[in-house]
């Protein structure tokens, strides 16, 4: 059972992030099912960003891409290689930032309030497993310090977890 974590949510992102690397080291443990540490994982990321309104996985089943564990509104339940978001990252294996979802050409609404969005794979010795999406209710809400400290937080869960 993890322990309760609190974060002061006023510091800056990049600190934000370097409480949010420990804690998900600590919570993570790869002797438990790969369903608990990536529900944990959610939780964790919403927990600690306000700017998040739906955070998730979906992964890969060498066809196409399917909902995980998430924190947020009802998603869709499939995503197919290179379509919306998620599709397109899964499919060229890059973070996708989305400043504007409505500017995505064939982006997949799944809840009308986001805004951004930002969406990182999941690779393993270049393997697709996944990918982990996050969605904001504001626009343009991350940037290259979310990205650079997400990817870093999926490499662990990749290497040490999956």
């Amino acid at each position: 059972m993890a322990d309760e974590f609190v974060i002061d949510k006023s510091q800056p992102d990049q600190k934000l992030y370097l409480e949010l690397t420990s804690i998900i080291r600590n919570v993570l443990n790869k002797n438990d099912n790969l369903i608990t540490n990536l529900s944990n994982f959610t939780a964790v990321l919403k927990q600690t960003f306000d700017k998040i309104s739906w955070v998730g996985f979906y992964l890969f089943d060498n066809e196409k891409l399917y909902l995980g564990p998430f924190q947020g509104k009802v998603a869709c339940t499939q995503i197919e290689l290179g379509k919306g978001v998620c599709g397109t990252s899964a499919l060229k294996k890059k973070t996708i930032i989305v400043n504007d979802v409505n500017e995505f050409p064939g982006h997949i609404v799944c809840d009308s309030d986001s805004k951004s969005e930002i969406v990182i794979p999941l690779l393993k010795n270049n393997k697709l497993l996944g990918v982990l999406d996050i969605d904001s209710p504001f626009l343009s809400a991350f940037d290259e310090t979310d990205k650079q400290n997400l990817e870093y937080i999926c490499n662990f869960l990749t290497e040490e977890i999956f």
